[in-house]
């Protein structure tokens, strides 16, 4: 049995906020504003793989409002989420992330991040696909103020 889930995900930039997309640092000098990490990527993963059970959305689970949830780390997040699929006897065929990013360039960091969400689900690094567009100086993510990042995944029982 096959299910389908999809994710969006976008935070606001910031100066003086780390920057984490994947669960991988980079340099920066702006970063993503949030409850947690603000990770748009694992968000978008996370959600999209409780999405594909009809298990509910992030907030239902780590609500912005939690002080259990104040600057949680996406990684465990994910895991989590992850777990919750798997306890109901499904794993991951696969899935695709697309993140959207006017000023931050993804390219030099795509294997890092493919390695690190293959790592963080137990996973082959060939199940996870990053690709990353500008908006074309369009909207709050052309104009640099924020970074989105959607996920489709598939899994499987």
């Amino acid at each position: 049995m096959l299910r389908i889930g999809h994710a969006w995900d976008t935070h606001k930039l910031e100066k003086g906020r780390k920057l984490i997309l994947g669960g991988v640092e980079f340099d920066s000098e702006i970063g993503l504003l949030g409850h947690s990490d603000a990770d748009v990527v694992l968000h978008a993963v996370a959600e999209s793989l409780l999405g594909s059970l009809a298990l509910g959305d992030l907030g239902a689970f780590y609500p912005d409002s939690s002080d259990a949830t104040l600057n949680m780390d996406s990684k465990i997040i994910l895991k989590e989420c992850y777990q919750k699929i798997l306890d109901k006897g499904y794993k991951l065929n696969n899935l695709d992330v697309t993140i959207y990013s006017e000023q931050i360039k993804i390219s030099p960091k795509r294997e890092e991040i493919r390695t690190s969400i293959a790592h963080i689900l137990h996973v082959d690094i060939n199940q996870i696909s990053i690709k990353a567009t500008t908006w074309e100086r369009m909207g709050f993510i052309g104009r640099g103020e924020a970074i989105a990042s959607e996920c489709v995944c598939l899994i499987e029982k």
